[in-house]
């Protein structure tokens, strides 16, 4: 037999031995981290906060937009009255006058998105300390987020749903079922970091 041939027996030996092998099960926990999260004392009040300051830039962002649209109506009304070279001046402010708005309606929404960060942290950081303390009381060697869960056998004993063990890790009750769509909760918040491996 050539060695090539002899080779390739090998790999396909050791290859099926390898899949005949018994794979340790491991034991895998999901929460629905906006469940416990819009039940969490403090969760309410950023909220509100948040949507105040939402709604503060908005009103200052539509001034200037008004601002903005008078002076284009004064420029549709006078430009008759100006020559070549003022109308295309003029022409060149509003461009650029446009341009800075929409830096600024880009800007306000990064500085919210931060401010929103720095607002959750703490209690990202608490809902994270009881994901990782009732992970190392189950023995879970991972835990997801509910929302990259596609599909879970409620038979199986190697998956669980942690998330009422997390809620009563921080002496909090369940304002919604896990899983329920949040009504309050923006959907673009960070999530709390990774999971509870098994200690």
């Amino acid at each position: 037999m050539s060695t090539r041939v002899t080779k390739s027996l090998s790999l396909l030996l050791l290859l099926a031995a390898m899949v005949a092998m018994p794979v340790q099960a491991q034991k895998i926990g999901y929460v629905d981290q906006q469940a416990v999260l819009v039940s969490m004392p403090g969760m309410q009040e950023v909220q509100q906060e948040v949507q105040q300051e939402m709604k503060r830039q908005q009103q200052e962002l539509q001034q200037q937009r008004q601002q903005f649209q008078k002076r284009v109506k004064q420029f549709q009304q006078q430009q008759s009255l100006l020559d070549d070279s003022a109308r295309a001046e003029r022409q060149r402010e509003l461009q650029q006058r446009q341009r800075e708005l929409q830096q600024s309606a880009q800007q306000r929404q990064q500085e919210m998105q931060q401010q929103r960060r720095e607002m959750m942290q703490p209690l990202l950081e608490k809902l994270q300390g009881a994901i990782d303390k009732v992970a190392a009381q189950e023995e879970l060697d991972m835990v997801l987020r509910r929302e990259v869960l596609l599909y879970e056998d409620e038979t199986s004993e190697q998956v669980m749903d942690i998330t009422r063990s997390v809620a009563g890790e921080l002496g909090i009750s369940l304002t919604q079922s896990p899983g329920e769509p949040s009504p309050t909760l923006d959907q673009n918040a960070p999530p709390a970091g990774g999971g509870g491996g098994g200690q």
